[in-house]
């Protein structure tokens, strides 16, 4: 039987100044990713009113590893086919393949056109699931593994810690990996760091964090318990930056999990929304400050946050990650706020080799998810991690996603010192629902106030 959905609460929207951004110039174009041949998600269609109603591929035998899908580590490569079983964390309709929505009067039909091998698009501050397709299907993940990496390591390194990168910090990383330009003996803050592992993907970042964390292995490892807790079970990590390796598996359900613990640190909101930064570059001799004379600027490859010729920037979005290898395809999970309402949504692997389709998909699930929620009836929830009690909001509280203190920095600053985040109206926004739940770590906490970061009021591009 699926979890009971709690019922909706929400906290207040508390309006903060507004803020113009400058106009940003739209980013090289990633290459189209090559994608593994399958079976198409689905278009998306109406599927009935019943509990039972789904479309979308049938389920097929699916891979040895979902003999047991609450055990991450089964198989070695993701499936080609949804699988017959798959978990049922979050409610039983979540395990059946297929789409599963329960439409009712005044609910729009899902979007035309949605050919990800699976997605899910959910309610932020109530957890409930609006709609999704396969979400519990485990695939590759890219960068995308990198949300569960922030969420896991940023708590434990203090952004002001500076650190000369060695060359045993930069082994091992991937060929072909997305790199935002470290330097062995350079000197960086944890704060450029993560700079680097969210706007430019950057596994060199990734490998000299995770050195900081006490090595790659013990960085997986960590990893690996932190999605357990969170009831993320399809999730195995192999490579903390997401890189294909053999066994790396998560899925939507789980990707969407990730986003929503790590938005509850403010560090995270803060980098996953920063547009643009200053990255430090060539460290001068005899500077041990890496404040080099040859820093650039770096910007967030999130398509819906900093736009794209054939993509403009989304209302309302705040974040999260996107992911893109040639086994995976394309990846991304994004936050968004709009009337009151805020959405999470993860799309997987688009069949359709459009450029920048993973984010136009994205788009319209959200469009369809704001027009819906509130109406339609859930399909399931977004558990909350395991052990979680509960516990009242604080008021004012807003843990940091970082150890010793608030986390109530500004992100980088562009050339002429003045940080570029993703700009607009900034709200607080009420993280509401039935999960009301405190860790006693106090690491984690769910239905409070978690303010995103300044939202994106943008006029789309002509």
């Amino acid at each position: 039987m699926p979890a009971p959905v709690p019922p909706r609460r929400r906290f207040p929207l508390v309006a903060a100044a507004a803020s113009l951004s400058l106009a940003l110039s739209a980013p090289v174009a990633l290459a189209a990713p090559g994608v593994s041949p399958g079976p198409s998600a689905g278009s998306g269609a109406a599927t009935g009113s019943g509990p039972s109603a789904t479309s979308g591929p049938s389920a097929g035998s699916g891979a040895s590893a979902t003999s047991d899908p609450s055990d991450p580590s089964a198989s070695g490569s993701p499936s080609a086919t949804p699988p017959a079983r798959m978990s049922t964390v979050g409610g039983a309709r979540l395990g059946v393949a297929g789409t599963q929505v329960q439409l009712a009067a005044g609910v729009p039909v899902l979007p035309k056109g949605l050919t990800a091998r699976s997605w899910i698009v959910a309610d932020a501050e109530s957890g409930e699931v609006l709609a999704a397709h396969d979400a519990h299907w485990r695939l590759a993940p890219a960068s995308t593994m990198k949300m569960l990496f922030a969420d896991t390591v940023l708590p434990t390194l203090p952004s002001a810690e500076r650190h000369k990168v060695v060359p045993a910090d930069l082994a091992g990383i991937g060929d072909g990996s997305s790199m935002v330009g470290i330097k062995e003996g350079a000197t960086y803050s944890v704060r450029d760091l993560w700079l680097g592992v969210f706007l430019r993907s950057g596994n060199d970042a990734v490998h000299v964090l995770s050195s900081m964390n006490g090595g790659l292995g013990k960085t997986v490892a960590d990893m690996n318990a932190h999605a357990q807790d969170l009831q993320a079970l399809d999730t195995h990590v192999v490579t903390p930056d997401g890189y294909d390796a053999p066994g790396q598996l998560s899925s939507a359900y789980d990707l969407t999990l990730f986003a929503r613990s790590g938005l509850q640190k403010k560090d995270f909101r803060t980098y996953c929304s920063t547009v643009r930064a200053t990255f430090p570059g060539e460290t001068e001799k005899g500077d041990e400050g890496g404040k080099g004379g040859d820093s650039f600027e770096i910007q967030n490859t999130n398509r819906l946050l900093a736009g794209d010729t054939d993509v403009p920037v989304y209302q309302g979005i705040a974040g999260v990650k996107n992911g893109n290898t040639t086994n995976a395809g394309a990846t991304f999970t994004g936050v968004a706020e709009r009337d009151g309402h805020v959405l999470l949504v993860t799309v997987m692997h688009p069949q359709e080799d459009e450029h920048n389709e993973v984010y136009k998909e994205a788009a319209k699930l959200l469009d369809w998810g704001f027009t819906a929620d509130g109406k339609v009836t859930p399909v399931g929830e977004l558990v909350p991690p395991k052990g979680a009690a509960p516990a009242s909001a604080q008021p004012g509280a807003n843990p940091s996603g970082q150890a010793g203190g608030d986390g109530a920095r500004s992100p980088q600053p562009d050339a002429a010192g003045r940080p570029v985040r993703s700009g607009g109206v900034g709200i607080a926004l009420g993280v509401a629902g039935g999960v009301l739940a405190l860790l006693a770590a106090g690491a984690y906490l769910v239905n409070r106030r978690w303010p995103l970061p300044d939202l994106m009021r943008r006029r789309p591009r002509g």
